[in-house]
């Protein structure tokens, strides 16, 4: 009797079913739930997988009928083959022209590249070095001559085997690294091995790539290299991908296409006009005009048409540059009562308030306001109160 049928149930069989019932299952519902065929069959469909992967093995099919799944430890317990390929190996690759019952497929390598906001604005194409493994040129990939890399017989190339061992009236079985081929599945001959990669199968290089990075280009964009990743015998190659990182910059903020600047401007000229520079990303100058009549207030923002970012692969349509006012009013030791009585000349009539005649007046002067301080404050008083809803502060007690 089996310990567990879960296996067996998700195939629809019985656990004496025979290898042919089996294979009939999987064939059945590998079909139904494929995912070219059933979009939302793809967990049902690693389900059948996985459990016909364990199922056809016999030395598998009998650690799970006595122990259950968790008799199989490791990578005998998982998916050991990819499910598209267990898929493959049935029914080839014309089933809906599916392209994923190839080769199996390498990582990709993913490398972040910080760029700062003049190259985004400019362009600029970077080179990068990377280390990859590619095949062996002196033994095209099989790591030496005929005969020189072999499966390991001892544990069928899995590089793994099941121990069985007796302890009282128990058995225990377990996973354990193959000894014979130290977990590669494969046994080695030296004197027919590669003498380049030494049956590695692949050597190590160092390649110049050139990233080019397109006006307009925006933080998390990806620049793919098609087939620049580490290369493996009987493997697809997998991609080199670059991810832009915007760099924060000091003067300009970035939202989308457009730019935003604060710019510092004198009380004379936010009242009377006059002009102001701004060095852009490409190194130009935009002199900026104020007309006269046109007062410019504290934290007013204006707009600068066609002055933002470069849109991507549309250089010449341009987002906006948003320009945010900071007055600077002048010093106090520039004040006097005289400058006093030339602005009140000038300056509109202050309005005077309007006060209830039976109002209560109490005069108050003001003073500067430290934000910092003010927490400061706030932190302490939340001690004293903590101290006066304890009663104020306890007593110690005194080590002897």
């Amino acid at each position: 009797m089996v310990k567990d049928t879960k296996l067996y149930d998700t195939l629809g069989v019985k656990p004496d079913c025979s290898e042919n019932e089996l294979k009939k299952a999987y064939r059945k519902l590998a079909l139904k739930y494929h995912p070219d065929k059933n979009p939302n069959g793809g967990e049902k469909f690693k389900e059948i997988s996985h459990a016909y992967e364990i199922l056809s093995d016999p030395q598998k099919r009998e650690t799970y009928d006595s122990f259950g799944e968790e008799g199989l430890s490791g990578d005998a317990g998982g998916m050991g083959m990819n499910p598209e390929d267990l898929f493959a190996s049935f029914f080839g690759s014309a089933f809906g022209g599916s392209s994923r019952s190839g080769p199996r497929r390498g990582k990709d390598v993913v490398h972040p590249l910080k760029v700062s906001l003049e190259d985004l604005y400019k362009g600029k194409v970077f080179k990068l070095s990377i280390k990859r493994n590619v095949i062996c040129k002196d033994c095209n990939g099989k790591g030496g001559k005929e005969g020189a890399v072999k499966k390991c017989s001892d544990c069928n190339g899995r590089g793994v085997k099941f121990v069985r061992r007796q302890i009282g009236p128990m058995i225990q079985q377990y996973q354990t690294s193959c000894s014979v081929c130290n977990g590669t599945g494969e046994i080695i001959n030296r004197d027919l091995e590669c003498k380049t990669c030494h049956c590695k199968k692949v050597v190590q290089e160092t390649k110049i790539i050139e990233v080019p990075v397109d006006k307009g280009m925006s933080d998390g964009q990806q620049i793919t290299f098609t087939g620049e990743a580490d290369q493996a015998p009987g493997v697809e190659t997998g991609d080199v991908v670059i991810i832009i990182k915007e760099k924060p910059h000091d003067v300009f903020k970035r939202k989308g296409r457009d730019l935003y600047i604060e710019q510092k401007i004198d009380l004379v000229t936010a009242l009377t006009g006059g002009s102001f520079n701004i060095k852009h990303l490409d190194d130009r100058y935009l002199n900026v005009s104020i007309i006269p009549g046109e007062i410019i207030k504290p934290d007013q923002t204006k707009c600068i048409q066609n002055e933002g970012m470069p849109t991507y692969h549309s250089p010449f349509d341009k987002g906006n540059l948003y320009v945010k006012f900071e007055i600077e009013f002048p010093s106090k030791d520039w004040f006097n009562e005289e400058k006093a009585q030339m602005l009140k000349s000038v300056l509109p009539k202050k309005t005077a308030s309007k006060i209830p005649s039976n109002a209560v007046v109490d005069d108050v002067v003001m003073s500067n306001y430290d934000p910092n301080a003010t927490r400061s404050r706030e932190r302490s008083d939340m001690y004293d109160d903590d101290d006066d809803e304890r009663g104020g502060p306890q007593v110690q007690c005194a080590q002897q």
